[in-house]
């Protein structure tokens, strides 16, 4: 298998991820996917959380697989910024992969519990390195140049800001749409960077 091949694993990620939050509010009777998060779909103690677990089985993985290639397949590039992006998005999918498996979030107990607590840490320290990676590609892809990576970013990125704005501003009847946006945003582009590497478009030498 070459290296560009494993960008696969990206879309595998992506796929996993999706079947997860479309399949697993089967087994939760009342989940409300417009005004409930994601997490709690995967939450201890949430009847869904068996299944979520194993749809949700190759979303990590797969996508520290896909993004350790990406980062491999750019070194030669000769932008640093794109390679310091990518270097942050890598780390950032690290923490997701691993800091929500310590500290998933439990169902019904209190936010400031210490595991509740260090759920939230993660996710702010995922969203604050998504945003900081998602802005060096933008920039670096366009001195490469691959422009149409740039653009993804860029959309990503938006689409991640919709996301924080609403679920801070809007009514939370509609918390879990805007949730999905950025969720949906770092998962979409992760298997982006993936699609890139098995065409080749990293190879800058």
């Amino acid at each position: 298998m070459k290296l560009k091949d494993l960008g696969r694993f990206g879309i595998i990620s992506l796929l996993s991820y999706t079947s997860m939050v479309v399949f697993s509010p089967l087994a939760y009777p009342g989940y409300n996917w417009l005004s409930m998060a994601v997490s709690d779909l995967s939450a201890v103690g949430a009847p869904s959380a068996a299944l979520a677990e194993r749809l949700n089985a190759l979303f990590g993985p797969c996508a520290v697989v896909s993004v350790m290639a990406v980062c491999v397949g750019a070194a030669g590039c000769r932008s640093k910024l794109l390679k310091a992006g990518i270097g942050c998005f890598a780390g950032m999918e690290w923490v997701t992969t691993v800091g929500y498996k310590m500290f998933p979030w439990v169902q019904g107990a209190d936010a400031a519990s210490f595991q509740n607590a260090m759920h939230l840490a993660v996710t702010v320290l995922v969203v604050l390195l998504s945003i900081v990676s998602l802005v060096l590609i933008a920039v670096g892809a366009r001195r490469e140049p691959i422009p149409s990576l740039s653009n993804w970013a860029i959309v990503c990125f938006a689409a991640m800001m919709i996301g924080a704005i609403g679920t801070g501003a809007a009514p939370k009847t509609v918390f879990g749409l805007f949730e999905r946006f950025s969720t949906f945003s770092v998962v979409v582009f992760n298997a982006i960077l993936g699609i890139y590497l098995m065409k080749g478009a990293f190879e800058c030498e």
